[in-house]
């Protein structure tokens, strides 16, 4: 279809560190992210206690990483956060 947008999705979630997440999306891409800049407001910023946080999945309607207390992040949020995993490469090259 000319011009139509392709709704990005996670196909899956783990935790890899403090607020950290590898995610692969639908469109091929892997990231590690640092989703401490999404975590604004009470639902969000209970993800900060690590049991909390470590029990992350994929919500299989939705598509994205939800928590058992209501909190979820959008595929498009995520994505748009820097990967540390290039980040970290980068200070190495330095």
């Amino acid at each position: 279809m000319k011009g139509a947008t392709m709704i990005l999705h996670v196909l899956s979630a783990r935790v890899t560190g403090r607020l950290c997440l590898w995610l692969r999306f639908d469109d091929g891409t892997e990231r590690t992210v640092d989703v401490r800049p999404l975590l604004q407001g009470p639902v969000l910023s209970a993800l900060e206690d690590p049991s909390v946080f470590a029990r992350v999945t994929v919500d299989p309607i939705a598509r994205t990483v939800v928590w058992p207390n209501g909190a979820d992040l959008a595929p498009e949020a995520l994505r748009a956060l820097p990967d540390i995993t290039k980040l970290q490469e980068g200070e190495r090259a330095a």
